[in-house]
């Protein structure tokens, strides 16, 4: 498989940019998952590196090649990127293994060319072969979708919110099995979504759009726990933000005194906590790191089973309300009286 190079890329329409110089850099057999929110750009981004769309103005590198540049523009069947659609968009009238092989060469699809060799690797049975595509379920679809993809080698494989239609059991089937042949074939792809827990659990790298640029590029755990600005923390799961003040390498909120996980300046920031970080105390438990526990009410519990939101107000200073996360089994009762400490680094952003 291939590395991709996009550098200096700009795209408007009708005079209105959608991106803005978007720089990005995709390694060898790694899954990028290009996150935003709608309307930031992820599909025509998508659409300029396959080649659907022409670039108003940068590069793009697949393997070394340049396939758009200055006065450049290869089309699509030149580009050899493999392309998942939505909704897999098989060909009702055709069989799987039709479908698997309609991108090859005559001959190839004549022999069905390693029709049983992919459904394997999507983790289909090879009797599923000669099934219409409306005989499977849509997470079926999908593979299948994901095995025309990969059946001419691709250099580059794109995913454009493949798994959106599907409910959640499938989805998340369907996503462990994707993610499994892309990653036997070593493959280099991005997937396109909107759906935060879809990047952070199936890329090795997530860059975020936003408004047409990109502000982050990081590995799943750095975007989580150290996101760039207030707007990406909130977008990025559940975020309390609280005031507070910088000093040194700690900061001072209504939660304690609490530990930075980067450098930022003396003074007053915002402080980002996540909902799991705030933990509630059993009576008799001490806290280890020396702050002081806070006492808080519960006001709201939304039980989802293996986990629960917890709404709390403080019960000093400003009677500050927040939300916890905590395991199930430890569910606290609305009107309840609890004592909450604050685990692990937190983040801060200056205050404008």
């Amino acid at each position: 498989m291939s590395e991709l190079r996009i550098r200096g890329l700009q795209k408007s329409f009708d005079g209105h940019p959608v991106l803005h110089g978007i720089d990005l850099s995709v390694e060898r057999g790694t899954l990028l998952a290009l996150l935003g929110p709608s309307g930031s750009g992820k599909t025509t981004l998508l659409r300029l590196l396959c080649g659907f769309e022409r670039a108003d103005g940068g590069s793009v590198e697949i393997d070394g090649r340049l396939v758009a540049g200055d006065n450049l523009h290869l089309p699509s069947e030149q580009r050899r990127i493999g392309y998942v659609p939505q909704e897999g968009a098989l060909f009702p009238h055709l069989s799987v293994a039709d479908n698997i092989v309609f991108g090859l060469p005559r001959a190839q699809r004549r022999a069905r060319h390693r029709v049983a060799e992919l459904l394997e690797l999507v983790g289909l049975p090879p009797e599923f072969a000669t099934r219409a595509p409306q005989q499977l379920s849509g997470g079926q679809q999908q593979r299948v979708a994901l095995a025309r993809a990969l059946a001419p080698t691709p250099t580059l494989v794109m995913l454009d919110e493949p798994f959106s239609s599907l409910d959640a059991a499938l989805r998340l089937e369907t996503r462990q099995a994707v993610a499994s042949a892309l990653a036997a074939t070593g493959a280099t792809a991005v997937l396109v979504t909107h759906d935060q827990s879809e990047a952070l659990s199936l890329g090795h790298e997530v860059a975020v759009l936003w408004h047409g640029k990109l502000i982050q590029t990081a590995t799943p755990e750095t975007l989580y726990r150290r996101p760039v600005t207030r707007d990406l923390a909130s977008f990025i799961g559940e975020a309390v933000l609280l005031p507070g003040i910088v000093t040194q390498d700690r900061v001072r909120c209504e939660l304690g005194d609490l530990p930075l996980s980067g450098a930022v300046g003396n003074g007053p920031v915002d402080v980002m906590v996540r909902p799991e970080q705030i933990r509630l105390l059993r009576a008799d438990e001490a806290v280890t790191n020396g702050v002081a526990p806070h006492e808080a009410v519960v006001r709201d519990v939304i039980f989802q089973g293996q986990d629960a939101a917890v709404a709390l107000q403080l019960q000093s200073g400003t009677q500050t309300l927040l939300r916890a996360r905590v395991p199930g089994y430890l569910t606290p009762k609305p009107g309840e009286r609890v004592r909450l400490a604050v685990d692990g680094e937190v983040t801060a952003y200056p205050q404008k």
